[in-house]
């Protein structure tokens, strides 16, 4: 199995095809996803610039990567803590890790609706925030604008009016009608063509 750091590297590998460079972004992407997979790419698509044609412009391969990279560096400050409680513990004998708070993602369920923040600001910001999770108000926006409502396959997303980042959700009945227009959606997304 490999890790985000070696698929960084194959990204700045120019020997490599700018083919070969975008499947190893794509594999960072699963491998760190502040936004979820799909918001996270769409983000990084538009921001990096990365056209259809990989040909034209393969550095914006690498303005990709790097963004991504650097809200990583900001996650893995955050969990710095945590390695440490955990290292202290095995060293006194506790065999059952007690877990990590979770991360307070910014999950965007609309892959074309989140925050325009470079990733690690956005990171920063949840790195920041305190209180209770899911907040009333929005950590990208850092005010209450209200949310909206956004069906998902199986749950309702509370939806900043804002910016778009996910706030909670609960369970719900399927609606493939939504399900189908959002799948026909995404191929466009990934496509690099909406």
């Amino acid at each position: 199995m490999t890790s985000f750091t070696t698929h960084r590297g194959r990204v700045h590998d120019t020997a490599r095809t700018p083919r070969q460079r975008f499947a190893a972004l794509r594999t960072c992407i699963t491998e760190f996803a502040p936004y979820g997979f799909r918001a996270t790419y769409h983000h990084l698509c538009r921001s990096a610039g990365i056209p259809p044609d990989l040909e034209r412009d393969p550095q914006s391969l690498v303005r990709a990567v790097d963004e991504l990279h650097g809200a990583r560096q900001v996650w893995l400050a955050e969990f710095l803590p945590w390695q440490e409680r955990r290292r202290a513990q095995k060293a006194a004998g506790v065999r059952g890790p007690v877990p990590p708070e979770p991360w307070r993602r910014l999950y965007c369920p609309d892959p074309e609706s989140h925050p325009d923040l470079p990733l690690p600001a956005a990171a920063a910001l949840i790195a920041r925030s305190a209180g209770p999770w899911p907040p009333r108000a929005c950590p990208v926006c850092a005010e209450d604008r209200g949310t909206t409502r956004w069906r998902t396959g199986h749950s309702v997303e509370r939806l900043c009016a804002g910016c778009g980042v996910g706030l909670g959700s609960r369970p719900t009945g399927r609606e493939d009608a939504v399900l189908a227009a959002r799948a026909e959606r995404w191929k466009l997304v990934w496509r690099r063509r909406a």
